[in-house]
């Protein structure tokens, strides 16, 4: 059962189809919302919408192929979603991944394409869903981002420092936004369990683990305080929080859901 209800109010999820996103569009519809979720892969989102259909059958719900980095598609999710579910008030910007490359590694292009993907993954959807946050109370836009905006990593040169670039943005438009009526925060994730994780484990030399062991020993590698890597749902439930009343007098913030991993907290 929800803490409070989302009943009346649309929710949007960029890179929904899986993962994080997946988990966020599961838990605003048992809030009650209505929910526009997108992604890239068309057959991964038709079986979400398979899925989700089944296990809401009242709910309010649309699925759209969407590549955040085109403002032309995002501008048409934007007007199928008004049309379809009303007035967008809370926008959850998920899409993007890491790209693993020190700075020797990092080719100019492979730069641009990261700095790209990062920012645009949130600029493109914030210019396309602000008109409709403005007009309702309460606005929330949540943007997901990685430990490594505050804690880099030196295998990871270009992420981590795209991934700090989006922290000062959620704080900049935090203060932009502010009169506007609309809050804007973020999480930063740690290691959770994700498709990349599991194929890493197809993957593994040390066959005799299972998963719990493997991810057990990967997290004790990692340093992580609580033993383990993180649930989906459990980086959702705080991105939920910061996209409901219930953070209200919250904005321009991040909170960490990284197991302990932090040491900048």
């Amino acid at each position: 059962m929800s803490l409070y209800s989302l009943q009346g109010r649309t929710a949007i999820v960029t890179g929904g189809s899986s993962g994080i996103g997946l988990a966020c569009v599961e838990l605003l519809l048992e809030a009650g919302a209505a929910v526009a979720f997108c992604g890239r892969d068309a057959e991964r989102l038709r079986r979400a919408e398979s899925d989700l259909r089944q296990r809401f059958p009242q709910g309010q719900l649309l699925a759209q192929v969407c590549d955040v980095l085109d403002g032309e598609s995002v501008n048409a999710f934007a007007s199928a979603s008004l049309a379809a579910l009303g007035a967008a008030s809370v926008l959850i910007n998920n899409a993007g991944q890491g790209r693993v490359s020190t700075f020797a590694d990092t080719t100019d292009s492979a730069w641009t394409e990261e700095l790209h993907l990062k920012f645009f993954s949130v600029i493109n959807p914030v210019r396309a869903f602000t008109p409709q946050l403005q007009s309702q109370a309460d606005a929330a836009i949540v943007c997901v981002n990685s430990l490594l905006a505050s804690q880099p990593e030196p295998h990871m040169v270009a992420t981590s420092a795209a991934r700090a670039g989006i922290k000062n943005l959620v704080r900049s438009m935090a203060t932009e936004f502010a009169p506007q009526g609309i809050r804007v925060n973020g999480i930063l994730i740690g290691l959770v369990e994700s498709g990349q994780w599991r194929r890493r484990f197809e993957a593994r030399e040390e066959r005799d683990l299972d998963w719990a062991q493997w991810t057990a020993r990967l997290a004790q590698k990692k340093h992580i305080p609580l033993g383990r890597l993180g649930l989906p749902i459990e980086a959702a439930r705080a991105i939920l929080f910061l996209a409901s009343p219930l953070s209200a007098y919250t904005t321009g913030s991040h909170i960490d859901v990284s197991g302990g991993l932090s040491r900048h907290a």
